[in-house]
């Protein structure tokens, strides 16, 4: 690799990084907006028009804020983790194109080096609170990798799933094979919300923010964390939004094809696919906004005893679709009927379900001798 090489590297991986960080404050100005809209306020408006410049403000808080180090720390992990969060995130990036001939590298496993990526960062969540040496910290680390552990399955059944619909693991020819069909939103509706539930779960965002939980571990694994240290989870956090609306919209959304426009031209390419995305991300924020957090039996539960047979249950479908080559209504049909039927369980089972039952223990101190 020459010098040449090396300044084309930097400069991408540069540029890569400044669009993301631009994405993330367009993110966190959006969802409070939004936010304020659903519960019936205006959200930020003091700082620049509309409080467009308010993300900005709050960047230079962050980095100018004081990093405490408390003095139980392994010192080593309690720095490196916040990268492990972050490397991963950032390096799922370099084959997800947005347009048909716009990414860094457009890889035939593409699928499969996201999902390899995508799995890091849960040793970069467990890392922090165990290195935080902070009781709440450790409990939110390994609540945050039970979680993932348990939706990463579902999360790879339902890439797989369209994997061999469009039988390759390149991203692009994913959405030409959509452009070409249908997109896979109408082939497989059980996919879709399979991906969807699993990446919300992955992003730890409502209702399945149980290893952030304020109110029972303040925090999650990043309550030691504070200034740019802590920023830098909250980066990770909003780049993976953004990535989990643009898997959704590559895998069962067209990318960026639409009926009856020329997506060939690379801005109009462009244009679709964050139309397409910003919306998912508008439905993660909405969810946020309406649903309260699952109790982690809860979320458990629905993990392996719903979306995991779920996702087993879609596979097996779709090889009987593929393999005796029925018509694409005929998938359509038996995805959205186990869907629909998936949701008629849930709603009976919440209304029938008895009410847990807890008990506490109060703390007897031991008799003092006379």
């Amino acid at each position: 690799m020459n010098l040449i090489d090396v300044l084309i590297l930097l400069s991408t991986t540069m540029g890569l990084l400044t669009a993301l960080s631009i994405v993330v404050l367009s993110l966190t100005w959006l969802e409070r907006k939004f936010l304020g809209r659903i519960q019936m306020r205006m959200g930020p408006m003091r700082v620049g028009p509309y409080g467009l410049l308010q993300p900005i403000a709050d960047a230079i808080k962050l980095m100018s804020k004081e990093d405490v180090l408390p003095g139980w720390v392994d010192k080593v992990v309690y720095w490196v983790a916040p990268l492990i969060v972050f490397v991963p995130t950032f390096m799922i990036w370099i084959t997800i194109p947005v347009a048909k001939d716009l990414a860094i590298r457009n890889m035939d496993m593409g699928l499969l080096y996201i999902v390899a990526f995508s799995v890091l960062s849960m040793v970069g969540l467990v890392a922090a609170g165990w290195a935080s040496a902070n009781k709440y910290a450790v409990l939110g680390g390994f609540r945050a990798a039970a979680q993932l552990v348990s939706y990463e399955i579902p999360l790879i059944l339902a890439t797989l799933g369209v994997a061999m619909l469009a039988q390759s693991m390149n991203l692009v020819t994913i959405v030409d094979q959509q452009q070409i069909g249908l997109p896979y939103i109408f082939v497989q509706p059980l996919g879709l919300f399979l991906f969807f539930t699993a990446g919300l779960a992955e992003l730890g965002r409502t209702p399945f923010d149980i290893h952030h939980a304020e109110s029972e571990v303040v925090g999650g694994p990043f309550v030691e964390y504070s200034g740019m240290h802590w920023a830098v989870f909250f980066l990770a956090e909003y780049i993976n939004t953004f990535a989990i609306g643009a898997l959704t919209t590559l895998l069962f959304l067209g990318g960026w094809t639409f009926p009856g426009l020329p997506t060939d031209i690379l801005p109009i390419g462009i244009t679709i696919f964050l139309i397409k995305t910003y919306m998912v991300i508008l439905v993660i924020f909405w969810i946020r906004g309406t649903y309260p957090r699952l109790r982690i039996d809860q979320l458990m539960a629905l993990g392996w005893q719903v979306l995991v047979p779920l996702a087993f249950l879609n596979i097996i479908l779709t090889a009987i679709y593929m393999f005796y080559g029925w018509p694409v209504w005929s998938s359509t049909i038996m995805s959205a009927g186990i869907l629909i039927a998936t949701f008629w369980g849930l709603s009976v089972h919440m209304k029938t379900a008895p009410a847990p039952v807890y008990t506490v223990k109060l703390y007897t101190p031991p008799a003092q001798e006379a």
